[in-house]
């Protein structure tokens, strides 16, 4: 018996054609089985020692999976830890049928290449999906560190530590912005210069008024009390009640462009301050759309919200 397929004369040295002759002197053979359906995913023909003496048919895979000394196929999942590396490796693994999923959960966002996807014709042909790369977004230090203090009241001087520790990640609001929460809010937002100068501390003090109302007719009392904060000079204060947060949530990532409330407490003659991120779910999903994106466009690779269909 011969055979032209040239990955089945030989598998580490062990040539069929030597095992058939060897075979054929006991009087039984290694033949081909050919199929006769278009079954997907097994191939067209398979060796197998059909032995003559009880009629029985092995297959002689196992012969050549002993010396096996590569994987059938690929699989399995890097990780890495930066877009670019994210892009560079699926650039290099990349197939026509290849797809990005991204989760963009803002508190955990990944995004997964599925080098080995289905095709992606009508009807195109099923593959594994097991080898894959993931890049899961990991948090700077500089985003933890604004999540952390994030709705927690401070006193003046850890306010004022925490300020000059991070003053480089404040920005300058643009003529949209300032425009854009003043409409919203009915307040100012802060410059960086701003920011500085409230941390160094603010002298407030408190004027309480007494306005007792009587409707004549019922002869019902009303007594409101309004506070006042008012500067060591006498003066209204005027604290902004945003700025704006330039830093990057993920490891050397884009930066982004996220508003901070800014609040303010009196409480016994001291002052509490509390900063509070505006929407960071928002701002971050988008950045990952963005991210999510020039992978696409860098990769050549079609992208989706999601998760695949196939386990890793």
């Amino acid at each position: 018996m011969t055979t032209d397929n040239p990955e089945l004369k030989s598998a580490m040295g062990v040539d069929i054609e030597a095992i058939t002759a060897l075979a054929d002197k006991a009087g039984s053979k290694i033949e081909m089985l050919v199929r006769n359906d278009r079954s997907h995913g097994v191939p067209e023909q398979i060796p197998v020692f059909v032995n003559r003496e009880d009629g029985r048919v092995d297959t002689v895979a196992d012969l050549f999976e002993r010396y096996r000394f590569a994987p059938a196929r690929k699989s399995g999942t890097a990780k890495v830890t930066t877009l670019e590396s994210f892009i560079d490796l699926g650039t290099r693994h990349a197939t026509p049928a290849s797809a990005i999923f991204a989760d963009t959960d803002w508190q955990k966002p990944s995004l997964t290449m599925v080098v080995d996807y289905h095709e992606n014709d009508t009807g195109g042909t099923a593959d594994n999906g097991k080898h894959r790369i993931r890049y899961d977004f990991p948090l700077s230090d500089e985003w933890k560190a604004w999540v952390g203090i994030d709705g927690k009241p401070m006193e003046q001087t850890v306010f004022a530590e925490f300020i000059e520790d991070h003053i480089a990640e404040l920005s300058t609001p643009d003529d949209g912005e300032e425009e854009d929460f003043r409409h919203k809010f009915g307040f100012r937002v802060a410059y960086p210069t701003e920011m500085h100068t409230l941390s160094r501390g603010l002298q407030v003090f408190a004027e309480t008024r007494v306005k007792n109302a009587v409707t004549l007719q019922t002869g019902e009392g009303q007594i409101a009390f309004e506070e006042e904060h008012k500067d060591a000079n006498g003066n209204k204060i005027d604290v902004p009640g945003m700025f704006i947060l330039s830093v990057s949530p993920f490891f050397m990532g884009e930066p982004v462009r996220i508003p901070v409330r800014l609040r303010y407490r009196l409480q016994a003659g001291s002052i509490k301050w509390i900063i509070k991120l505006y929407r960071p779910d928002v701002y971050i999903t988008k950045q990952v759309m963005r991210d999510m994106e020039k992978a696409a466009s860098e990769t050549g690779t079609p992208s989706f919200q999601g998760q695949p269909e196939m386990s890793a």
